[in-house]
């Protein structure tokens, strides 16, 4: 393929001129860089750079308009980082899901050993998310923007998809009912499955309250609750361990479960189960992907911060379970269900105040796990909306009138709400839980197999290497990892179809996944394909600036007749081209000046 380059912005100096000398001809297709746009064949890539001091991107264009200054600011720094994720990933799982793991992996070993596991599959996943950040570091919204990236053709279809899937799954149902049930065992009152809900209602609506009004101030709840989390998984893993030091006369025997760790009989249905309850255990991992664009020097803060905050959870996740076996039975850690810590903190302190005190800082935790999921996924619906495949882009975009990103959080909420209603009370948890992870199975593996097709495009491109490139055995690993959990899922528990974690058919989630996959295609083929070409028009994105700041792309449906006219008036991200021929959205002087600010796009750069 021979590449003709021009120069890449009309107003700066020295930008030269690349030929196709520096690549290899491999037929008579060219690829034009000039005005900021790499044209190959169908597509087109734009030369972007943000505020946040990552280096220059190289994105397709039909993805949405880089914010050259976000609109939620700059405030994420490392312990923010750290607080994220770790925030998301001690919620509820840790306290809730060591019964059906216990009795999904049989015995006490095989437990550990998947806790111990989850932090290999995400240590996978983490290393996947860090490539793309390093391909894309001026871009909040993680999946949202890896996976309109790597797959930018059908146009819109991947964004069109998870879009449909994020708001359609965009809900906290199953950690606020758990809030609510340690809410309730606080006091030692049994909640009916009204009383529940309701109180899982008003913990939900409270935690969007706190993120609703100042993005900074969320920041720091989301941090200060993070401590708190932290410090109670230390205090359980120390109670843990003077527990096993036979310090505690209420545990007569705290060795009993380690005796015979590997005794007991698992199915591949429970280790399908339990393996789904570690992935949701440790979910969060990948919380501060949302937030890219607002921090500083992105890529190298993310993989130091991101692996400081998988290491800490993995150690307490593991010390915590040890406590948990030392001071509860097998058996009654098996039919404990949602309510693990606290049966362990009543076998140690006994039914007093002290277990009542305990519970409400595991409530706490799950309120902060609340927080830090909102701010994190209200900025991959954010992006979702700035894609221009959801409805009212500018509701989704704007920041108006607290600097904070309230369209997400409403849907958010509105869906919550549902979900809490909606599913019976006993098997709300554990259905939710499954449905949340059966499609992001799916999405994972396409997100790990598009690592492939953007290293292709980028070298067959020139372009330059990436700041972290995740090494090919992680990125297999992570692939065989997400096609289990797909195909596994189908096989039946011993007892029978309704043998499963929740009172109906066991494979509901599974096919309620699908379908919510399958509707994601039916929308795309109606919105995007169908209706079109029913009424003449095609579609066309355009660029939006509200009056915050914020970018967003709109779709538009242009008449068959007006396309060429739009076409030629418009570039390939949308923007309206001037009457002297320069881009609107184009890079002025002022703003390039020095190569720090967008960086000069050199010979040497693109033969990296």
């Amino acid at each position: 393929m021979s590449f003709n380059w021009r120069r890449p912005f009309s107003s700066r100096q020295g930008a030269g001129t690349i030929t196709g000398d520096n690549y290899n001809a491999n037929n008579a297709t060219t690829s034009t860089f000039e005005g900021g746009e790499i044209s190959d064949g169908s597509l087109k890539y734009t030369f972007e750079k943000g505020g946040n001091d990552s280096l220059p991107s190289y994105q397709e264009a039909s993805g949405a308009p880089v914010e050259r200054h976000s609109p939620l600011g700059y405030t994420v720094g490392p312990i923010t980082i750290i607080f994220l994720n770790i925030s998301k990933m001690i919620g509820t799982g840790v306290f809730s899901t060591p019964s059906g793991i216990l009795s999904g992996t049989g015995s006490v070993g095989l437990s550990m050993i998947y806790w111990a596991l989850g932090f290999f599959t995400s240590i996978a996943s983490l290393s996947v998310y860090l490539e793309y950040a390093s391909y894309f570091p001026n871009r909040s919204g993680s999946e949202v923007v890896y996976l309109e990236q790597a797959y930018p053709r059908p146009r819109w279809l991947f964004p069109t998809a998870f879009a449909f899937l994020s708001v359609a799954l965009s809900f906290s149902s199953s950690n606020a009912i758990v809030l609510s049930q340690y809410l309730f065992r606080t006091n030692g009152h049994i909640p009916t499955p009204w009383e529940l809900k309701g109180v899982a209602i008003a913990g939900y609506t409270v935690a969007v309250l706190v993120v609703a009004f100042h993005t900074r101030a969320s920041y720091w709840i989301s941090n200060g609750i993070g401590v708190v989390k932290v410090l109670t998984l230390v205090f359980i893993s120390l109670t843990g361990l003077i527990v096993l030091g036979g310090n505690v006369s209420r545990i007569p025997d705290p060795h009993a479960n380690f005796v015979n760790p590997f005794e007991g009989q698992a199915t591949p249905y429970g280790l399908t189960n339990a393996l789904y309850k570690i992935i949701f255990s440790y979910t969060g991992f990948e919380n501060a992907f949302n937030v890219v664009n607002e921090v500083k020097n992105p890529v190298k803060q993310l993989r130091r911060n991101g692996f400081i905050s998988l290491g800490i959870v993995t150690a307490l996740y593991i010390l915590a379970n040890i406590a948990y076996l030392s001071a509860v039975p097998k058996a009654d850690l098996k039919a404990a269900k949602l309510i693990a810590a606290s049966l362990f903190f009543t076998n140690v302190f006994g039914p007093g105040k002290a277990v009542q005190g305990l519970n409400i800082l595991i409530a706490l935790s799950s309120f902060g796990n609340l927080v830090a999921v909102l701010l994190g996924s209200s900025r991959l619906i954010r992006e979702c909306g700035r894609q221009g495949v959801l409805p009212f882009p500018r509701y989704w975009a704007s920041t108006r009138p607290f600097g904070t990103p309230l369209g997400p959080y409403s849907i958010k909420w509105a869906m919550t709400i549902l979900m809490i209603l909606a599913p019976p009370a006993g098997d709300a948890f554990n259905f939710i839980m499954d449905l949340q992870v059966y499609p992001s199975a799916f999405f994972n593996v396409v997100m790990a197999v598009g690592i492939y097709l953007v290293r292709f495009r980028r070298r067959r491109l020139g372009l330059p290497r990436p700041e972290f490139k995740a090494w090919d055995p992680v990125i297999v690993f992570n692939i065989a990892v997400n096609v289990y959990l797909l195909v596994m899922p189908w096989y039946p528990p011993a007892g029978g179809i309704y043998a499963g974690d929740v009172s109906f058919w066991y494979a509901t989630y599974v096919v309620a996944g699908i379908g919510i996959l399958a509707g994601c295609g039916i929308y795309y083929w109606a919105w995007i394909s169908a209706f079109p070409k029913l009424r003449g028009y095609r579609i066309r994105q355009e660029v939006l600036t509200l009056d915050d700041g914020a970018t967003t792309h709109k779709l538009l449906k242009v008449p068959v007749a007006e396309l060429a006219h739009y076409d030629a008036t418009h570039d390939a991200v949308g923007r309206s081209i001037g009457e002297s021929g320069s881009e609107a959205g184009r890079h002025d002087s002022a703003d390039l000046k020095g190569e720090e600010a967008v960086g000069v796009v050199r010979t040497a750069d693109l033969e990296k």
